[in-house]
């Protein structure tokens, strides 16, 4: 899981520095990212990305005035050229995964992280079919949590099957808050996206718009219910 922690930070604080503002990365900015992350797209390859949608950037501006650089999917063509080249010449091969400890995921950080997220579930604004799936959640979070900081002692903590659960059990929320989500919450939601795109339509492809379109609406389902992030790409640093 290589850089577990940064991809997120990294990638904001790059554009911010590239941009010369902090400037917030918008719902639009996180979904690309987590695109990017759920495809596989290396953090190198992002990173480059954006300094070579930068780099062309400045080059114009030096020669007419252009509007600024206001979201991250300015960079989505120049990230996934870079991400093609960086794999046709065989760059960002798989590291050996480093153990827990190494990687700043002891248990009992993992744990709390569990054990967050199912308090925020309890308290989560959900009715339902997805109050009834968050309260499962909730339970079977709590049993990870116990399972990660009382391991049997035959068994190592593996972050990726973790992980996968974590996923599995995220999906199933989500299926939840859209079953449960009436047609105009939907449909505004769809609207928002759909306007927040629209600048930068011509610079990505089909299946990417559709890819960011779902996960604007995840995201933003998540946020109206009070419903955590399960993944531990979300779990506190600190």
């Amino acid at each position: 899981m290589e850089n577990y922690f940064n991809y997120f930070t990294e990638i904001e604080e790059l554009f911010q520095q590239r941009r010369g503002t902090l400037l917030l990365l918008s719902t639009l900015d996180w979904a690309l990212i987590e695109t990017w992350r759920e495809a596989g797209i290396p953090l190198e390859a992002v990173l480059r990305g954006i300094d070579a949608a930068f780099d062309r950037y400045d080059a114009r501006k030096a020669r007419a005035h252009v509007r600024r650089i206001n979201g991250l999917a300015w960079c989505a063509q120049e990230v996934m050229t870079a991400a093609e080249e960086m794999r046709e010449a065989s760059v960002g091969a798989a590291k050996p995964q480093t153990d827990a400890a190494r990687a700043g995921l002891e248990q009992e950080r993992v744990a709390s992280h569990l054990m967050e997220a199912a308090a925020k579930l309890k308290s989560a604004k959900v009715s339902g079919l997805a109050a009834e799936t968050a309260t499962e959640t909730a339970e079977r979070l709590m049993g990870l949590a116990q399972s990660v900081r009382e391991p049997a002692p035959e068994r190592n903590l593996n972050l990726e099957d973790l992980e996968r659960t974590l996923t599995a059990l995220e999906d199933k929320l989500l299926n939840a808050l859209l079953a449960t989500a009436t047609e105009e919450e939907l449909t505004g939601l769809r609207e928002q996206s759909a306007r927040e795109i629209a600048p930068y339509r011509r610079r990505m492809q089909a299946l990417q718009i559709r890819q960011i379109e779902q996960q604007f609406l995840n995201k933003r389902l998540l946020e109206q219910h009070d419903v955590p992030r399960l993944s531990l790409f979300y779990m506190r640093q600190d």
